[in-house]
């Protein structure tokens, strides 16, 4: 069974772009991160999600104004208190950007605290996921 993904939607308008016409990285990164929090917040309160790091976010191509961006996100590891989420952006079935993002699991003071999610990917593409997270942290 591969692990389930969650998918946000954005339009990208006139407020979303750079002075080069093109999507605003900082716009992306919040999207980037709204989504991967979707992902987490699935598995546990959301309340108790915060985000650690994020591990990077590639971009393939510029996004224009009027474009659609969908992002999708999954978690693909679990440790004891943390989630790691990978998150790909697309524009019409394209990979525009790609990359991971830790969250932490923590009471309502930010202390960490266990979350006991396991996650057993199966898949060979869920697998990779796991084995490339798994190398963000060493």
């Amino acid at each position: 069974m591969q692990l389930p993904n969650y998918k946000t939607y954005h339009l990208v308008k006139s407020e979303d772009l750079n002075h080069h016409g093109t999507l605003y990285a900082g716009r992306t990164a919040e999207w980037f991160v709204e989504s991967g929090f979707v992902a987490a917040a699935s598995l546990t309160k959301p309340e108790n999600i915060v985000c650690l790091q994020i591990h990077g976010m590639h971009f393939s191509r510029p996004v224009k104004r009027g474009e659609l961006i969908y992002f999708t996100s999954r978690i693909v590891l679990a440790g004891k208190t943390s989630l790691v989420a990978h998150i790909s952006a697309k524009v019409q079935d394209q990979i525009v950007v790609e990359g991971f993002i830790t969250f932490i699991h923590v009471d309502l003071e930010g202390n960490k605290i266990p979350h006991g999610v396991v996650i057993n990917p199966q898949e060979p593409e869920d697998v990779a996921l796991a084995e490339r997270a798994k190398q963000l942290h060493s």
